[in-house]
């Protein structure tokens, strides 16, 4: 993931895997929105958040159980990165001033249902 990440010019200084752990602390910043990305989480006992932020889980292939060559493994996580970006993209622009709480949070797991657009681009 970090050698895709610095391919596509992010800074990964600093960038590691977190616990659930983390954002459930007393001291843990608030969070507003939590999403779930595995495919197995969707199944699995979520913690209960500090604040109530909204969920959803936008459940994704594990780019790190990819099997296959050099080649195909790279492709396993530059779709994740797709799928993840477009999500992304259509979550940033939802107008969340003027959804009530309901709408947002069905517009939220509308997106993690949708089918991502094929990989047109190669990375």
């Amino acid at each position: 993931a970090l050698s895709l990440l610095q391919r596509l010019n992010y800074d990964t200084k600093g960038l590691r895997s977190k616990s659930w752990q983390e954002f459930t602390a007393p001291e843990a910043p608030a969070l507003d929105f939590v999403f779930t990305v595995c495919d197995d989480a969707a199944n699995e006992v979520c913690p209960v958040w500090p604040g109530q932020p909204m969920t959803a889980h936008w459940g994704l292939p594990d780019p790190s159980m990819a099997t296959g060559n050099e080649a195909e493994r790279a492709f396993a996580f530059a779709d994740a990165h797709r799928m993840l970006n477009q999500r992304i993209g259509i979550f940033v622009s939802l107008p969340l001033s003027s959804l009530d709480k309901l709408s947002l949070q069905r517009r939220l797991d509308e997106i993690g249902r949708a089918k991502s657009r094929p990989s047109s681009q190669k990375v």
